[in-house]
């Protein structure tokens, strides 16, 4: 009877033994999924100057190939995609992860038109101008560039969001066409 007590304490503390890496392997994936950092798919960059960090707040403006566009307080351009309307976005999942929605309520000092927003199919919230639902564009490097302007991708056409509310025009400049 005690060497059957003491054959159990004995598994059981290998079992213990065994559990121990598995854990802090465990806890070390949850740590790495919750941290607040760039992940791969951000294309491992840890700069700021990323299009991916879409979030409203103080909108600026910039003239790009000629037209005076909004862009997002970092300097990277906002589009607005031709399929949505104004209180729905159609550009969801890996469209979304290409052209990251520009989320909560958005201002612009001196810029004339409506800003509001509209509650997306995932429940997130995001800004609009004059009707048209707020994106920027991960092909857009750096502050500046609109390389998503004119673009007819993901099932529709991608504009340059101007201050005027036309569509910029498409430039030498602009890819066009494709898609990602």
């Amino acid at each position: 009877m005690i060497k059957s007590i003491t054959r159990l304490k004995a598994r059981n503390g290998l079992r213990m033994l065994l559990a121990l890496p598995a854990i802090a392997a465990t806890v070390a994936v949850l740590a790495a999924c919750s941290s607040s950092g760039t992940s791969a798919a951000g294309g491992g960059s840890t700069s700021t100057s990323s299009p991916a960090a879409a979030t409203a707040g103080s909108l600026k403006t910039a003239t790009i190939g000629g037209a005076t566009v909004l862009t997002n307080s970092k300097g990277f351009t906002l589009y607005s995609f031709a399929p949505d309307t104004s209180t729905k976005s159609n550009c969801n999942g890996t469209c979304a992860q290409n052209w990251p929605p520009v989320q909560g309520q958005a201002t612009a000092a001196g810029v004339k038109g409506t800003f509001g927003t509209i509650k997306r199919s995932d429940g997130s919230v995001q800004a609009t101008f004059d009707g048209h639902p707020l994106y920027t564009f991960v092909g857009d490097t750096a502050p500046g560039q609109a390389k998503g302007n004119g673009l007819n991708a993901a099932g529709g056409l991608w504009h340059e969001v101007t201050t005027s509310g036309t569509a910029a025009p498409v430039s030498a400049s602009s890819p066009g066409g494709g898609g990602y």
